[in-house]
């Protein structure tokens, strides 16, 4: 009977390994083989292979973060790997740790060492531990991403990882204005950038087509400005709710994505003011607008009840956002005159700091003096801007958003069946090959805090359409934040074999020719 039982066993056993797919065959991922890429890789030769026995340590500080890193394995290995403060001895295990501080690790730098017994993520503290997942995540099969149980085996390369980020600030922008974008797809946006430790998320909550962010002391620009016929083409209405808000600044800050949220003036207020006609000069409602024609609209700088209404925002706003930013626009103010233009920026700029916050604006408030302490929005065309360079000067900060290099909204190509073309058509390695530490020879690195690539919403009108747009060239500028030099033989080919996780998570990304993508 023992003796059938065995044959019978081991039939089993040779079917169930004859019919395993050949992921199950293939060799580990190369332990740098990561976007964005790290500061220093050193590999080694002994594997990590996770089991149904691998639990996953961390102290009670990290359990936030050990809880996310086994939501993400569970799916797709179907394993318990269950969080524990200590784990036996002897059981094989991904730990995490914010022990001893290490200097140049930062607030989001990590240590990630991987043994044949063990998996350890080093940090100075959560943010860094999160980072570290990231990579982790990115180190294990592409069928990792799978969202039901693989038959392969999960394999992670040996040796050490030592990371931290170039920029501290390392951000995307989502326009909601143009088309309301909702909670649930802003969410799935939010997941997906903060695997390339994208940590800023800046919001267009305003613009001349759509108002989208509640505020209670002038309901009307909501239950108009984002009411039915609002955005491009009267599409795209909706609007934040304030807890709306609020779910999304927590959900985000559990990714370690800090939300910028933005409202621009004195231009690009149509919306505001076919709610409220007061904040015109004549007192006369404009007719709506859902064109995309820019600098035609102006707050009037000369009426108090102007600064009413922008103290009033800021204020609300202010008192939503627990990230240190508030965007006050600021760009395309054609129908502001110069003069007008500083008169503004030098009453509203003080408010935001009235309320907290620093201010955040496009590079277009560097005219006015108080805005030595803002941060200015580069988002020019030229590699010289000497209005920002004399801010600068002075105190400025500066996020780099050069519009030919880092708009996302840019058609890659002529067929690009979305976007538009204004500033360049931009494909991936035009996106990769720019440093935006020296990008304006008139601003040095120093002033400069890091790098947005923002995303307006003219012609997009679902998820599919943002995922298509920002992937792949968001990790390029997500890249460019992080790690300390380009080499784009070695991003293209780290990027090529990313492919298949966006694939296996259903995300809608463009298959740039410039790239040979794996199966």
């Amino acid at each position: 009977m023992r003796t059938r039982l065995a044959a019978l066993l081991a039939c089993v056993l040779s079917l169930t390994a004859a019919s395993a797919p050949a992921e199950a065959a293939r060799p580990a991922v190369a332990l740098g083989s990561v976007v964005p890429a790290p500061v220093e890789v050193h590999p080694h030769g002994s594997e990590f292979w996770l089991t149904a026995r691998t639990v996953i340590e961390a102290p009670p500080s990290a359990r936030a973060v050990a809880d996310r890193l086994a939501e993400a394995l569970r799916p797709a290995t179907g394993y318990r790997l269950p969080v524990v403060h200590k784990a036996p001895s002897g059981t094989p295990a991904i730990t995490l740790s914010t022990g001893r501080a290490e200097a140049r690790l930062g607030a989001e730098g990590y240590r990630l060492r991987v043994q044949r017994s063990e998996i350890t993520v080093r940090a100075n503290g959560n943010a860094g531990l999160f980072a570290g997942v990231q990579t982790l995540l990115q180190l294990l099969p592409p069928a990792i991403d799978a969202s039901t149980p693989q038959r392969t085996r999960w394999t992670v390369a040996g040796g050490e990882i030592v990371d931290y980020p170039r920029f501290a600030y390392r951000g995307t922008m989502l326009d909601l204005a143009r088309h309301f974008h909702t909670p649930d797809e802003i969410k799935r946006h939010i997941d997906e950038i903060s695997r390339f430790k994208v940590n800023h998320l800046h919001l267009h909550l305003s613009d001349d087509q759509g108002w989208r962010i509640q505020i209670d002391s002038w309901p009307r620009l909501t239950t108009v400005g984002g009411g039915p016929g609002t955005g491009v083409g009267g599409v795209g209405p909706g609007f934040l709710t304030k807890a709306d808000y609020r779910d999304l600044v927590r959900y985000a800050a559990a990714r370690y994505v800090t939300i910028v949220p933005e409202i621009d003036m004195p231009g690009h207020v149509n919306a505001a003011q076919v709610a409220y006609p007061e904040l015109t000069c004549d007192g006369i409602a404009p007719p709506p607008r859902t064109d995309t024609a820019v600098g035609y609209s102006s707050l009037c700088i000369g009426k108090e009840i102007t600064y009413r209404f922008v103290e009033d925002v800021i204020r609300e706003l202010a008192a939503l956002t627990p990230g240190p930013y508030l965007h006050i626009g600021g760009d395309e103010a054609h129908a502001t005159s110069d003069a007008d233009y500083v008169a503004f920026q030098q009453r509203v700029l003080p408010l935001v700091k009235k309320y907290g916050k620093t201010a955040y604006g496009w590079n277009e408030i560097a005219q006015a003096p108080a805005a030595r302490e803002a941060i200015a929005q580069y988002w020019g065309l030229e590699t010289r801007n000497a209005t920002l360079a004399a801010a600068v000067a002075g105190g400025t900060k500066v996020i780099m958003s050069p519009a030919n290099r880092a708009y996302l909204d840019m058609k890659y190509d002529p067929s690009t069946p979305l976007g538009l073309s204004w500033a360049a058509y931009i494909e991936v390695r035009d996106a990769y090959d720019w440093d935006p530490g020296t990008h304006l020879s008139d601003v040095p690195e120093s002033a400069v805090l890091g790098v947005e690539a923002p995303l307006w919403s003219e012609t997009l009108r679902e998820l599919d359409h943002i995922e298509f747009m920002a992937f792949p060239r968001l990790a390029a500028i997500a890249e460019l934040g992080w790690s300390p030099e380009r080499d784009w033989e070695s991003f293209r080919a780290r990027l090529g074999a990313y492919g298949p996780r966006w694939t296996q998570r259903g995300v809608d990304f463009y298959r740039s020719p410039q790239i040979d993508w794996a199966g």
